[in-house]
């Protein structure tokens, strides 16, 4: 890491982890040590208009950009992929943001957590929009990066094929340790930035909202994260509880969670909140906690086991020591949580939300956010043999995605083809062992 001129701090948290490795630490959670929590709503909250614009006069946005989009068959920024009208993910979070500094008179500096992989292509796209860049502050930094370690015994892998592929980022708690090596965290504060709202590039549900950032700045609490209800979706997916042993918030990961409590995790009524990895964090007591521990924030260990080249099962086993930016939720004393609507929380994993989202389901407005046009967000699950990759999918639905706004679900079996102008509408499932077309202006109907 060191040779790779590699920040010492994040050298020494690798190091951190890697003693916990060592231990056989899991990072697990069992849920024996924890239980439900209540939160209150944004929708219940007073905030006046004017301290909802001077909280937005006061913070920063940065956006977590390292993500290469592998699981849908990218090699580059997730956030370069087309969402509507020739816009892509990038395009619509840097008009959201100038949409804002006109309403508020805001500077409201809009920064990019990228990674070694996604930087070029980020910056290269974000090149055309002149006013974006703050004076004396930077557009982006770069996340850190180490080194995946056999499962075997730990060591370092060599993978000579493609030397690249023997690093990772070590998940998005390295926000952390980057803000504070990159200088960014002093260059913020010493600039008059209070607060930040972090979010992932791939949510277009997560802007900048005066309303949100008066809430927090109101609470006095130091770092806070969006949460929403859970549905059958998120079955699978972290969630938020309360620590017995010291009545902290914590953040579980499916990756934290013992294989005898999955049916826990996957009780929506027990545990009822998931986090939209949209958080608030006060700067001021981030740099506190920061230096109080000398710049290792001692996040709960993810164990990620991968191949290490991700595209061949046949690769050697490796081990991804990897930490969740929303796990600091229990490292700070006082951190909240505010339920939101669905609305703040449009992440794009896979093809299936992508068809969503270029979708009629939303509709995009002046100020570039996502209004919900239909009365639910369909379920839709497309056949990954061939709808996984994004080159595949965008070949079957040559002219635009179907409309949605009518839909409750969309289940595709098989290869189909989806032409011009096809509306889905209720609950519909298509299933064929050879391929076939759904021709132009078709209504599919559960009628």
């Amino acid at each position: 890491m060191e040779a790779e001129g590699v920040d010492p701090v994040a050298v020494d948290t690798f190091a951190h982890y890697f003693r916990l490795l060592e231990h056989g630490e899991t990072g697990m959670i069992p849920e024996s040590t924890i239980e439900p929590v209540d939160i209150e709503a944004l929708a219940d909250v007073e905030v006046s208009d004017e301290s909802a614009a001077a909280a937005i006069r006061t913070t920063a946005v940065i956006k977590l950009n390292g993500g290469l989009g592998t699981s849908m068959g990218m090699d580059r920024a997730k956030s370069l992929l087309c969402v509507r009208r020739g816009l892509n993910f990038l395009d619509i979070i840097a008009r959201q943001v100038l949409h804002l500094r006109q309403q508020y008179d805001a500077t409201l500096p809009l920064i990019f957590m990228n990674s070694f992989r996604t930087s070029g292509d980020t910056m290269a796209a974000l090149a055309r929009y002149d006013a974006l860049p703050v004076a004396g502050l930077p557009l982006e930094f770069l996340q850190n990066k180490e080194p995946k370690l056999l499962k075997k015994d730990l060591s370092p892998v060599s993978w000579p094929k493609d030397p690249d592929l023997e690093w990772c980022p070590p998940g998005h708690g390295d926000l952390y340790t980057a803000l504070r090596g990159t200088g960014l965290l002093d260059q913020l504060i010493a600039a008059g930035y209070e607060r930040v709202l972090v979010s992932n590039s791939d949510n277009l549900g997560a802007v900048p909202d005066a309303r949100v950032a008066g809430w927090f700045a109101s609470t006095g609490a130091p770092f806070a994260i969006e949460a929403v209800r859970r549905t059958p979706s998120d079955k699978k997916g972290g969630h938020f509880a309360r620590r017995k042993s010291d009545g902290r918030l914590v953040l579980r990961e499916t990756a934290q969670t013992l294989d005898e409590d999955k049916d826990a995790l996957a009780d929506l009524e027990r545990h009822r909140f998931c986090s939209t990895n949209n958080l608030w964090i006060d700067l001021a007591a981030l740099k506190t906690v920061l230096d109080q521990r000398d710049g290792i924030l001692g996040l709960p260990l993810i164990r990620n086991v991968k191949n290490v080249d991700p595209g061949d099962k046949t690769s050697p086993e490796v081990i991804q020591v990897e930490t969740a930016m929303g796990a600091a939720i229990e490292v700070f004393e006082g951190s909240t949580l505010i339920e939101v609507t669905r609305e703040r929380f449009v992440p794009v994993k896979t093809t299936n939300d992508l068809l969503v989202l270029r979708s009629d389901v939303y509709d995009i407005g002046q100020d570039f956010v996502l209004d919900q046009a239909a009365d639910e967000i369909p379920y839709v699950d497309l056949d990954t043999d061939h709808y996984k990759l994004v080159g595949e999918f965008d070949k079957r639905f040559p002219e635009g995605a179907p409309s949605l706004r009518k839909a409750t679900s969309l289940t595709v079996e098989g290869d189909w083809t989806f032409c011009r102008g096809v509306r889905v509408v209720g609950e519909v499932s298509l299933e064929s062992s050879s391929a076939q077309r759904v021709g132009a202006d078709t209504v599919l109907s559960d009628a």
